[in-house]
């Protein structure tokens, strides 16, 4: 759902392999109003920094495989990550003007030198955060379908992230859901023409928001097509949330539309995890993951109402 969200605590990622150093940052930060999550490695803090969605990151340049100076390069360089992150890279060894420039090149917002300043670190994650925090604020702004007051596709992706970076921290399980009306007179939903189209997506937008769970993302992914990222939900927990909607769905009225009367079923395709924080794969694919099981689910008939995407054949998914 929509209502406004409770503004919890920056969440700060820290890599670094040396427990002294982490837990000095730590003891800064989390007296301080932060959230910390650690990261022991290069390629470990790539993976928590997509999956986590973290507000600010610090980086050690001398992590055990990877640079953190590459480190920040490559997160620059994904789409998936964004250039409103700040990123720091910390420092025990050289911190000449070389690297300092090196590190700017590849993307941080600061390069500091060891040992740190508690008092001056603390003022500039504030000051960094004040721009990220507006430009959230106006992307916030943006996020939503006019037509069913649902989330749009940029707002559910930026909610995947935010609930996927909790489930993340709370070792959680996470479901994915993504279905589409059904509708009753057989009509293909690509084929249904532009006003039909509108009225069916309103119909459900009204359904959902009546009947969807507060702690529920749910969003307009296509013409007729709606999404809900659910926190704390298994695979059985996914269809019992798919059966509710759509009981509600057939319950409601039906459309009338050029003279015929369409009622609605749904159909749907889930993606759900036990433990968010053990997955490979993150919200955001886990959404496409759904968007696939849906498709497979329209595309058979016999498959009934919910398919999960760990059931498809995989000779489908070639």
């Amino acid at each position: 759902m929509t209502e406004p969200k409770s503004v919890r605590a920056p969440l700060v990622l820290i890599a670094n392999d040396q427990e002294w150093s982490a837990r000095s940052l730590e003891s800064i930060l989390g007296p301080n109003g932060f959230t910390v999550l650690r990261a022991y490695t290069g390629q470990q803090a790539l993976q928590r920094a997509l999956t986590a969605a973290p507000d600010l990151i610090i980086l050690d340049a001398q992590m055990p495989d990877i640079h953190g100076t590459e480190v920040c390069r490559q997160l620059r360089q994904d789409p998936r990550f964004s250039d409103a992150v700040p990123i720091i890279i910390t420092t025990a060894g050289p911190s000449g003007r070389a690297q300092r420039l090196e590190a700017y090149r590849a993307g941080a917002w600061e390069f500091l030198g060891q040992p740190l300043d508690g008092e001056a670190l603390l003022l500039k994650l504030q000051t960094f955060l004040k721009p990220k925090r507006e430009l959230d604020k106006v992307i916030d702004e943006n996020l939503l379908d006019h037509s069913t007051g649902l989330y749009n596709m940029r707002g559910l992706s930026k909610r995947a992230r935010e609930i996927g970076s909790d489930a993340f921290r709370r070792h959680h399980s996470l479901a994915c859901v993504v279905f589409a009306p059904d509708v009753a007179t057989g009509t293909e939903s690509d084929g249904l023409a532009q006003e039909a189209a509108r009225k069916l997506a309103e119909r459900v937008g009204e359904v959902v928001r009546g009947h969807g769970r507060v702690s529920d993302a749910t969003g307009r992914v296509g013409p007729i097509e709606f999404a809900v990222i659910a926190p704390a939900t298994s695979a059985d927990g996914a269809e019992r949330l798919v059966a509710r909607l759509g009981a509600s769905v057939e319950a409601a009225p039906s459309i009338e539309f050029n003279g015929s009367s369409m009622r609605l079923k749904l159909k749907a395709g889930y993606c759900a995890v036990p433990d968010y924080s053990q997955s490979p794969i993150d919200a955001i694919e886990m959404l496409l993951r759904a968007t696939t099981a849906l498709r497979h689910a329209r595309a058979n008939p016999g498959t009934g109402m919910v398919q999960a995407f760990d059931q498809i054949p995989a000779s489908d998914l070639n």
